[in-house]
């Protein structure tokens, strides 16, 4: 299913005899929260550029590469988009995105040089510039402080300050708060999606915190020993347990279905109205320490775009200071003087300056999740090796081996 938003902040100038442009921006948030602050940074920009209408249309998440690409190769590609890291090497290296370098470097009050520079790693080759990031997002621990409080067990973050803050304790936390046969669970993988769309989600920080990676150096290191024993936690927690939320089952964190989940600060819309006190706290760490995660996304114009020179300048709107600013209550920024300003630690009404704070650690920490330009191919052909995992007697270390006999020719 896709959900268009159209804006109308420039039916007035197209009465006036403006040449009528419409800018299609593909998002994957469904969102009321996110698409009405979308509208509003595109009805000032309407105001400025008289008969521009720009349309937010969304598609899903596990859909969304496959649908921008049909777009792309069946002629009816879309001005601008959202991208995630692990799409940015397969994209800037098929020539589909537009270089926008010139628009942002050739205008001074942009202040191009604000961009963290790690964050703009991907975006960038030579003087080349093929995105910018709205959301450098830390993955972290969101957990239902009530059902912590009732079972007399110690806030996650009481043990991140004493160190004892570990997936260990996560699962032994788990599993005290579990019921699965009253369908309640202590732990709920990243937007449930942790047996398909979102199975390297789920898994990274637990593996990056025993001490695993996913590949370097062109060689897959999915079954090494550290990620074997970081994935067998995930799996035990599954299936021993019965403290995580399964495959095929429902229960969802932001509905009162499960203690903890982890997720970026987006989805924090998802607890007005929560029956339930909740907070946030860092990811767990490992044998190998802390190990903090970030997902990336980032604006892209399409260079088979109608409007290339619009969308460029759209672009440029939409991640300037002070819009980025706005856009810090939902997507930490990547602008560093955003990122250090009030502007981002009193952004969100949702999250004390105090929870900011271990957003905004978790960026500075975070290593993003792995890319590469033949991602969606190794993704593809990683899932249904991963799906073998999903079964109680599944033999962890052989499966990861599968994984990476899969993955490796594409590396």
């Amino acid at each position: 299913m896709i959900k268009r938003i159209i804006l109308s902040g420039a039916f007035a100038a197209l009465a006036q005899g403006a040449t009528a442009q419409d800018l299609r921006m593909t998002v994957w948030t469904g969102s009321e929260a996110h698409l009405g602050m979308l509208n509003g940074i595109a009805e000032s920009f309407a105001e400025t550029h008289p008969g521009v209408t720009v349309s937010f249309e969304t598609i899903p998440f596990g859909d969304y590469v496959q649908k921008v690409t049909l777009q792309l190769a069946g002629g009816n590609p879309p001005d601008l988009g959202w991208l995630l890291e692990t799409s940015a090497p397969t994209f800037v290296n098929a020539g589909v995105l537009l270089d926008v370098g010139a628009t942002l470097k050739g205008d001074a009050d942009y202040d191009f040089a604000d961009l963290s520079e790690p964050a703009m790693a991907l975006w960038e080759s030579g003087d080349a510039v093929y995105g910018v990031p709205f959301s450098t997002s830390p993955f972290i621990v969101f957990y239902n402080a009530t059902m912590f409080e009732e079972a007399g067990l110690p806030d996650p973050n009481e043990m991140a300050a004493t160190g004892e803050w570990t997936w260990a304790a996560l699962r032994e936390a788990a599993a005290t708060l579990s019921d699965a046969d009253d369908g309640i669970y202590g732990f709920q993988s990243v937007d449930g999606q942790g047996y398909d769309a979102r199975v390297m989600h789920t898994l990274m920080p637990i593996i990056r915190a025993y001490g695993g990676e996913a590949w370097s150096d062109g060689a897959c290191t999915l079954d090494s020993p550290e990620a074997v024993e970081a994935v067998t936690l995930y799996h035990d927690m599954v299936f021993d347990d019965r403290s995580a939320v399964p495959p095929g089952e429902q229960a969802d964190f932001f509905t009162g279905g499960a203690a903890m989940t982890v997720t970026q600060i987006s989805r924090v819309t998802k607890l007005d109205g929560a029956g339930f006190e909740w907070g946030i706290a860092p990811l767990p760490s490992g044998p190998a320490g802390e190990a903090a995660t970030t997902g990336q996304a980032a604006i892209v114009a399409f260079a088979q775009g109608e409007h290339p020179e619009l969308a460029a300048e759209f672009l440029a709107y939409m991640t300037e200071k002070a819009n980025v600013a706005t856009m810090a209550e939902f997507f930490p920024p990547a602008r560093t003087s955003v990122l250090d300003s009030p502007a981002f630690t009193t952004s969100n009404p949702a999250l004390s300056e105090e929870q900011m704070g271990i957003v905004a650690q978790g960026i500075a920490d975070g290593i993003v999740l792995p890319s590469h330009e033949n991602y969606p191919q190794i993704e593809a052909a990683m899932r249904p090796r991963f799906d073998a995992l999903w079964q109680p007697d599944a033999d962890v270390a052989a499966v990861l081996g599968e994984v990476c006999a899969a993955a490796e020719p594409l590396l």
